[in-house]
């Protein structure tokens, strides 16, 4: 765990793209919008959907890294099950979730004047949940590519539908039933619907626990598919 976060430090242009992106994208939307409420719904909901997707994308990538340049298959021969070894990646870059995070919230309240009805800690966990769940599915579809470029080419298909179901553009409630049940089986549909309960609720605790719930249960079955899945190097 340590020497991947050695390594997320070292590399600056990771840095930039967990800690400063997502800040960046969303100062650029409250420059469009001129703050308000069409800001403040729009940029909560993207408080959720940034840290996942960006998330996906570093560890898929990262991990493959790691595949094909060898690690992967000398730390397999060490007394390490495979388990404990990708819960150690899935907690170090947890930990940078957990930073990108704090810094987008940080500058979406503090800097930005996001105002949310129910209290911002909420929204804090929620995005670190997000986060989690981007990073466990990453580490399962890195399991299924072979080069990088193919670790990219899954965040469209993973991200992409997630984005145009999980209630930012369009009601959950207003669309078709079979989307709706396809918006159902995704995660980020439940991340957007805790942050939305955070900005119209004043006591939102029961509303973002399920949710929540239901996004540590997508994290965890991840983690535990990869686990199953992970090949020792790629050929």
């Amino acid at each position: 765990m340590r020497r991947i976060l050695q390594q997320l430090r070292a590399d600056r242009r990771t840095m930039v793209l967990i800690v400063a992106v997502p800040a960046l994208l969303l100062t650029l939307l409250y420059f469009v919008y001129g703050g308000g409420p069409a800001f403040d719904q729009i940029a909560l909901s993207l408080l959720g959907i940034l840290p996942m997707l960006v998330m996906f994308l570093i560890t898929s990538v990262a991990m493959l890294r790691e595949r094909t340049g060898g690690t992967l298959e000398r730390l397999f021969t060490t007394p390490l099950h495979r388990p404990d070894l990708l819960a150690g990646y899935g907690v170090a870059f947890g930990l940078a979730a957990l930073v990108q995070s704090l810094v987008l919230i940080t500058v979406s309240v503090w800097g930005l004047s996001l105002k949310t009805t129910g209290p911002i800690v909420w929204v804090l966990l929620i995005a670190f949940c997000a986060a989690a769940v981007g990073v466990a599915t990453g580490l399962l579809a890195s399991a299924f590519a072979r080069t990088e470029f193919q670790a990219v080419q899954f965040m469209p298909l993973f991200i992409g539908p997630q984005v145009f179901l999980c209630g930012l553009f369009a009601p959950h409630a207003s669309m078709p039933r079979v989307l709706q049940g396809l918006a159902d089986a995704l995660p980020m549909t439940y991340a957007v619907r805790a942050l939305r309960a955070v900005g119209d609720q004043a006591d939102p605790a029961g509303d973002v626990l399920r949710n929540v719930l239901v996004l540590a249960a997508f994290a965890l079955g991840a983690l535990a598919l990869a686990a199953t899945s992970m090949p020792r190097r790629t050929r």
